[in-house]
This record gives structure tokens, C-alpha cells and sequence, in this order.
């Protein structure tokens, strides 16, 4: 199986209103999140790749335009903001462009990470 990783970044706010309101998570802040896409294939297409990296550039957009400087409360739709839930929306974003991703990983601090891999 060949693997391929690509790391982005952006900034954004969240609240977890769902917390009990003493947990820091209830209130409003940010994190500067780090989000790496794994891509996965059994074979390479014509050029060696699993995919090349620069049709990824469509992922950055995306982080770009909707998520970075934004509050993820609004973008999302979702009061339950968490890394875990980030990782998952942004792996079925991606999934319906490319069959080969095999998973989404979240940071919100650089020694937390949440992983959607169905």
C-alpha cells in the first residue's frame, strides 16, 4: 500500500457550548489547527503517484475560503465543534473528490490530534 501525507494550516474560533460552563472549552477561543490528509492506493496512476499533490490544492482552497479566520460555530452549522468532528467533516469533504483518502487528522494544540479514519 502506498501512502502520501500533505499538512495545511489555518486559524479559527470555536466555542463548545455543550461543556459545563467551569471547562475553558465553553468559552470562546481559538487555535491555530493543523490538518494533515492522508491519501492510500494499492497502485500508482502513470506519473508514480498516489495522487499528485497539486490536485490537493482544491483542500487548501477549501481550508482557505470556509474555515480559516472564520468561527467554526457558523461555518459548520454545529455547537459541537470538536477536533474529532472537524477531522470527520473535512475527510467526507474531501472523500467525494478523491477515492484514495484513508483519513483526516486534526491538531488544535501541538500536543493534541484527532483522527477520522473510517
Amino acid at each position: 500500500m502506498y501512502t502520501i501525507k500533505k499538512e495545511f494550516h489555518f486559524s479559527a474560533s470555536h466555542q463548545l457550548k455543550q461543556m459545563p460552563d467551569w471547562h475553558p472549552c465553553a468559552r470562546l477561543h481559538g487555535h491555530n489547527y493543523v490538518v494533515v490528509i492522508e491519501l492510500q492506493s494499492e497502485t500508482l496512476d502513470q506519473y508514480g503517484f498516489v495522487r499528485d499533490y497539486l490536485e490537493l490544492k482544491a483542500f487548501k482552497d477549501y481550508i482557505d475560503d470556509k474555515l480559516d479566520h472564520r468561527h467554526l460555530n457558523e461555518v459548520l452549522g454545529d455547537e459541537c465543534t470538536t477536533a474529532e468532528r472537524l477531522a470527520r467533516h473535512l475527510y467526507d469533504w474531501a472523500c467525494e473528490r478523491w477515492p484514495e483518502v484513508s483519513a483526516v487528522a486534526v491538531s488544535e494544540t501541538p500536543k493534541t490530534w484527532a483522527e477520522y479514519r473510517p
